[in-house]
């Protein structure tokens, strides 16, 4: 079997520890190509069908490297910071985040050092009294971190959500936040590590991924309220990840995540999550692929100027991204 090209499966902060990282790797990073099965089909899709049914078209590389999980949050002033993580296969990784500004959204400038280490799947917002606060998993457990500037970041104490729900699941650990202030509260969605396959077809991953909520007022400490989207069933085959809170034109909040066969969007209102819809498959498509390679990875959107942009990962090779069609 050929490796998959598309690295999304950071479960976990492993430091610097080598037996973290060697578990990491094969327990999260084995992400295989299988070809079609006898008497098993991939998703229903064709370049008429791949979510193009927003418009999204490819732009090419936005920063180039062993880098992934990129987040954007608007710093004023008419630039946007960029925050993505080092890859594990990087040598010396200690689950470094960096960050680049940009003023168009496709020329991205890097900053020089490191923003935070021992943090992965970064998520940043700014709040009401002009600090940032940064989400992260951080080992099994998602914690936050506090910023005046952006750049220079203290850890918070305590754990803002851990593995225990109250959907009655058993999980190795919660990963890949992402949170919105809204009118009222915060809305933070995350992932979910079930410690075994996808049960009814023989999958890629060794995990099992769903997706859940949790709000909270001072957005620190959080309630959980169980299953936001459930990825265990014939369409995501027990795999979304990456997910992506958005606050959309039309005032709406929006959820985009990664499965195996691309990006999907749902809506949320009044806690309800809608049926996923696709959105965007990126630049390696293929209609006879049962799990495809390479698809685009951990979507965060930000509309800069007139324009909505996607930036995704794509495995070694860094932060890709995509702009959607007026």
């Amino acid at each position: 079997m050929q490796v998959i090209s598309q690295r999304k499966f950071q479960k976990g902060f492993v430091g610097i520890l080598l037996p973290l990282i060697i578990i990491i790797l094969v327990a999260g990073i084995g992400f295989f190509v299988w070809q079609k099965s006898s008497g098993t089909q991939p998703i229903s899709l064709n370049k008429e069908s791949t979510g193009r049914t927003e418009g999204w078209t490819e732009k090419g590389i936005a920063i180039a490297g062993k880098y992934a999980d990129a987040d954007v949050v608007d710093i004023g002033g008419g630039k946007f910071r960029m925050y993505y993580s080092a890859e594990p296969e990087t040598p010396g990784f200690q689950g470094q985040v960096y960050s680049a500004v940009s003023t168009d959204g496709e020329k991205w400038t890097k900053e020089s050092g490191t923003r935070i280490t021992q943090a992965i799947f970064p998520s940043v917002i700014k709040l009401p009294d002009g600090q940032f606060r940064m989400y992260f998993q951080d080992a099994q457990d998602i914690k936050s971190a506090i910023s005046t500037d952006g750049l220079t970041w203290e850890r918070e104490g305590g754990v803002r959500v851990d593995a225990s729900n109250i959907a009655g699941i058993t999980f190795r650990g919660v990963l890949a936040p992402t949170v919105i202030k809204t009118d009222n509260d915060y809305l933070m969605i995350y992932a979910g590590a079930i410690d075994q396959p996808y049960e009814k077809e023989k999958v890629p991953n060794k995990e099992t991924h769903p997706l859940l909520w949790a709000t909270s007022k001072d957005g620190l400490t959080f309630e959980k309220k169980g299953i936001a989207l459930d990825s265990r069933n014939e369409t995501f085959k027990g795999w979304m990840d990456g997910p992506e809170l958005v606050a959309w034109d039309d005032k709406t909040i929006r959820l985009y995540f990664w499965g195996y066969f691309g990006i999907f969007q749902s809506t949320y209102r009044n806690g309800v999550f809608s049926e996923p819809e696709f959105a965007f498959y990126g630049p390696n498509y293929d209609p006879n692929m049962l799990f495809p390679s390479s698809p685009p990875g951990d979507p965060t959107l930000a509309k800069i100027g007139n324009t909505w942009n996607m930036y995704y990962g794509y495995h070694t090779k860094g932060i890709f991204r995509a702009t959607l069609n007026k």
